[in-house]
């Protein structure tokens, strides 16, 4: 059965394109105009990644992922015309799988869908089957996807959610960042080091007490990052 593709962008003309390119790459299209739409698409069908532009009338592409994500759990890909080093860490904060910046070679996009659509297909992973994961004073319930820090509830976006996971399950030993790329975010991000260290940051703010001498995800100088459990007082 065809892979099932949702495109969400005001540009007809680019809509139209992308749809005849996907269709001829064998995946099954639709298309909305406005995100309003998109998710009342998403409620009536089921699809396999959706694209997203992010400068949409009404609802943007930033507040429609997360919908897209806690409602329907697809894969998404940001299409933007703005610049990449603006938008890039907030689209990834929010959820989305990966970020293609217009204009676009046709392969590059293709190849991008079928990456992130693997990694989404192959996100049952041990990890996952992990319900209680217990570290010093934190917990992680994966099946109600919630954080406890020394008895505190922490808000968690998906990413720093898995990334934290992996700290854990390896904790006390150093992780490299490219270790972290592919376990978190897949081996097509290798090379893009900057998602890690923005992700670190934002989880230092989250889980330490003073953010600037973390003391549970430390930084191995030249190699890595190592997650340390702290036990109650």
């Amino acid at each position: 059965m065809a892979k099932r593709i949702l495109i969400v962008d005001d540009d007809q003309l680019m809509r139209r394109s992308l749809a005849f390119n996907l269709e001829q790459a064998g995946y099954e299209v639709k298309s909305a105009a406005k995100a309003e739409d998109a998710l009342e698409v998403l409620r009536g069908s089921a699809f396999d990644l959706v694209l997203l532009d992010i400068g949409l009338p009404g609802m943007d592409g930033l507040d429609a992922v997360g919908i897209i994500k806690d409602e329907f759990a697809v894969p998404v890909i940001f299409l933007t015309a703005r610049r990449r080093e603006l938008d890039e860490v907030v689209g990834l904060e929010l959820g989305a799988d990966d970020y293609v910046t217009k204009p676009f070679d046709m392969d590059v996009l293709l190849a991008r869908i079928k990456a992130v659509m693997r990694r989404s297909a192959g996100r049952t992973q041990p990890v996952n089957e992990i319900r209680l994961l217990k570290s010093g004073d934190i917990e992680i319930d994966t099946s109600a996807h919630t954080v406890t820090v020394a008895g505190r509830r922490v808000e968690l976006a998906p990413r720093e959610f898995e990334l934290l996971q992996v700290l854990i399950l390896e904790s006390n030993k150093v992780l490299a960042v490219d270790d972290l790329l592919v376990r978190v975010w897949g081996a097509e991000f290798i090379g893009q080091p900057q998602v890690v260290y923005v992700h670190i940051r934002w989880l230092r703010e989250k889980i330490e007490s003073n953010p600037n001498k973390p003391q549970r995800i430390i930084t191995v100088r030249g190699k890595g990052y190592k997650f340390l459990p702290q036990e109650l007082a």
